[in-house]
């Protein structure tokens, strides 16, 4: 199994311009806008990717062109997340079968199980495959927390539950999932500098779609011991980081991806795209950056 490190882009799904075919295209093309840049990771129908918003053939399309395109370049993740066991299983094996190197997944989520239900939902998806699984801690949006605790009990328990990406932005939960032994990606936006300080493994975040070569840096100074360079590096990004952080998240990923010069389209209706007002902030944020 390979070793997951580094920055995770979750990718944005580029859609046509009225928000509902897939630019297949631009999504091959966005791929190799992140190679370029030297991303390690690339992970698709992720959060950033709109998933919830994916018709189920296109999650299985996506997850096909992504294996293929990539093949072998980066690092390759697939979130499978599904509200049911059947249909996770069902996402997981087919990300395995298009040469994933890991799936992330949710718990299930809306009315979901308790945590014997969770534990049992990771445990069917875990003996389906032979590649490891990252568990995707946003409580904010999956309605369960997944504790350092009950990580620890996935983990310990359940052979391939090696990673967690936790997006609770929480210093302190990072610091405790690091201390227990756990491989942590971190999913809070404006903590990316401080929670590689902290020991986590790598990022997954939607930022890298407007900056990947920055986000980059960022790790591989971190991981080289430039740390002076690492913040003033990071000074420059996090106003970005914060802005997406405290607007609508797509919307705003993908608005600082296109000004980037990349094209990904508008998000899928019902989300709706940013206020004029908004835009000026957004363009301000990303000014450190040279970006728009």
């Amino acid at each position: 199994m390979k070793d997951l490190t580094g920055i995770c882009c979750a990718l944005c799904t580029p859609f046509a311009d009225d928000g509902e075919s897939v630019d297949e295209g631009a999504f091959r093309d966005h791929i190799d806008s992140m190679i370029d840049a030297g991303m390690h990771i690339i992970l698709v129908c992720g959060g950033t990717g709109e998933f919830a918003y994916l018709r189920h053939a296109e999650r299985l399309r996506l997850a096909e062109i992504a294996g293929k395109h990539i093949a072998g370049r980066a690092g390759f993740v697939v979130q499978t997340t599904a509200i049911n066991t059947r249909d996770a299983v069902e996402y997981t094996k087919h990300a395995k079968d298009q040469g994933a190197d890991c799936v992330l997944m949710l718990p299930p989520y809306f009315e979901g199980p308790t945590a014997e239900g969770v534990y049992w939902h990771f445990e069917q998806v875990s003996d389906s495959i032979d590649i490891p699984i990252m568990v995707y801690n946003i409580p904010v949006h999956s309605g369960f927390d997944i504790t350092p605790e009950f990580f620890k009990r996935l983990s310990d328990g359940i052979p391939n539950v090696r990673y967690i990406k936790d997006s609770t932005a929480d210093l302190v939960r990072i610091q405790r999932l690091v201390q227990i032994g756990a491989k942590v990606f971190n999913g809070g936006d404006p903590t990316a500098f401080h929670a590689l300080m902290s020991g986590c493994v790598g990022c997954v975040w939607g930022g890298p779609n407007a900056m990947p070569r920055e986000a980059v840096m960022l790790y591989e100074l971190i991981r080289g011991g430039d740390l002076a360079k690492a913040r003033t590096l990071w000074t420059k990004m996090f106003p970005a980081q914060y802005f997406f952080w405290t607007h609508n998240y797509n919307p705003s990923v993908k608005a600082a991806t296109t000004l980037s010069g990349r094209r990904v389209g508008p998000c899928r209706k019902p989300a709706q795209a940013l206020t004029h007002a908004e835009m000026v902030e957004l363009k301000e944020a990303l000014a450190p950056l040279g970006i728009g």
